[in-house]
């Protein structure tokens, strides 16, 4: 049993979440490049679910873009959109079913975009609700507006009475900032806040939101206006009416679909990010301020519930062992321990830790190798306020050989000394997730290395682990 679901011969790519009758029924869209057997059915697909971990999965017939589905009066009704090449164009397209199997579509209802206001090139991604306030449907759309520069991105709007007919109106938000559409727009209102959630390629790759107490604005970019890193895209919510989850894809590293691999490389971890992957799946988190944060699914951490024996052997650094905390006092050096237990191939490692004021750099590794050198890294560094993983290539010259660049992935994070840190880190394969206090996580991809050992690190400074436990299936 897989933790993050990934469909046999193919991706999961952008997932349209949906609530119905006691079960999520996320949609998306299946990505089978470059898979050609006889039962590849493309278009959208239909995961059912109880806990986000076990999935049943069904193909709808419906060839499309993203979208959302929503129910009325025991109609289902889908939108989504569709391309045309010579010209470029984008519409928006309408089907409705009575049973989530068999589909209907419109195509008499199809649309695009009114040309004075908004792009031609850009009308993708409708997620349609219902205004109360104003007592009509909306729609929001990815989109540019037609503006003086290269930054129109934005999430356009139209308006509907019926479902039927809709109207376009200037952008529900449009800050001119970014040189590409605002990619799955999603909105939902939580304790006295509106959220508009969207994904940006270009100045960003990343799934962002805003925040406002109207729908009418201002929308405020909070301080971290993310909810994971790069490898969590294209990512839209969905409720049960008590739990708000966030669906994303991880995207694997295997297809060369851009043709950007390093041409010497022969693992993939240093390959370019496909479209589509693993489901990935997190809880939202709303802190007293509004802002938002996410955690871990309880299924897939009960999924790995089974309690090794951890055993340490100190490499640097004069590490002291009591009452199931490692701590160790290495200013000016870099301190480390490793384990006698290989990391398994699907499993959760936890553990917390304190640190002390001037300290460089706190570490978990994996896969890391007996001499320490070649392995995963998370590094909690308070100087820079973040978390920051570095794959192998990263440890040696061929890594500064290879990219122009200091940080493979990073997230902010607030550190202050003598606060406690928990950390989850949860392994499928070769998806790699983790979570600091069940509000932040950065997911990423781990393929080349295996069998290898886990890894505490202190750098120039004063650190201490406790309760720390590897769990597996």
């Amino acid at each position: 049993m897989e933790l993050f679901y990934t469909p046999r011969h193919a991706r999961v790519g952008d997932v349209i979440p949906f609530f119905d009758n006691g079960e999520f029924k996320p949609f998306y869209l299946k990505n089978w490049n470059p898979y050609w057997g006889e039962d590849r059915t493309d278009g959208w697909h239909m995961l059912t679910t109880t806990d986000h971990l076990h999935y049943t999965e069904h193909s709808t017939g419906i060839h499309g873009g993203t979208g959302s589905v929503i129910k009325v009066d025991g109609l289902y009704h889908m939108f989504y959109c569709k391309f045309t090449h010579n010209p470029e164009r984008q519409y928006v397209w309408h089907a409705t079913s009575t049973d989530l199997i068999t589909w209907t579509e419109l195509p008499e209802e199809t649309f695009g975009p009114d040309p004075e206001i908004y792009m031609v090139t850009d009308w993708r991604d409708p997620f349609v609700f219902y205004n109360e306030e104003e007592q009509c449907w909306w729609m929001l759309l990815c989109t540019q507006t037609v503006g003086k520069t290269a930054r129109r991105g934005c999430v356009g709007l139209c308006k509907s009475d019926d479902l039927h007919h809709w109207t376009c109106c200037p952008p529900l938000y449009a800050p001119d900032a970014c040189m590409s559409g605002y990619e799955c727009p999603d909105l939902f209102y939580m304790n006295g806040w509106y959220y508009l959630v969207f994904s940006q390629f270009t100045d960003r790759f990343q799934t962002i939101y805003r925040m406002s107490r109207s729908l009418n604005g201002p929308w405020i970019r909070p301080h971290v206006d993310s909810f994971d890193a790069r490898p969590f895209y294209a990512a839209k919510t969905g409720s049960d009416g008590e739990h708000r989850y966030i669906y994303g894809w991880n995207p694997t590293r295997t297809q060369n679909t851009w043709k950007y691999d390093p041409d010497h490389y022969d693992g993939y971890d240093y390959n370019t990010w496909d479209w589509g992957g693993s489901l990935v799946v997190h809880e939202l988190v709303q802190h007293e301020d509004g802002t938002l944060g996410v955690k871990p699914v309880p299924a897939v951490l009960n999924a790995v519930k089974t309690e090794n024996y951890l055993k340490w052997r100190p490499l640097n650094g004069a590490w002291l062992e009591e009452n199931k905390t490692l701590r160790v006092d290495n200013p000016g050096a870099y301190a480390c321990t490793i384990s006698a237990n290989e990391v398994p191939q699907v499993c959760r490692f936890e553990t917390e830790f304190t640190y002390e004021e001037g300290t460089e750099r706190i570490g978990v590794a994996l896969q890391v190798d007996d001499e320490f050198a070649r392995g995963y890294y998370f590094y909690f560094e308070p100087k820079r306020q973040r978390v920051e993983w570095k794959g192998p290539l990263r440890m040696h010259e061929q890594g500064g050989w290879t990219f122009p660049h200091a940080v493979e992935l990073e997230r902010p994070l607030k550190l202050t000394a003598g606060e406690t840190y928990k950390i989850r880190i949860i392994v499928d394969d070769t998806v790699v997730i983790l979570y600091v206090n069940d509000d932040v996580a950065l997911s990423t991809r781990a393929y080349d290395l295996r069998a290898r050992k886990f890894g505490l690190i202190v750098s120039d400074g004063s650190a201490a682990f406790s309760n720390t436990a590897l769990y597996t299936r």
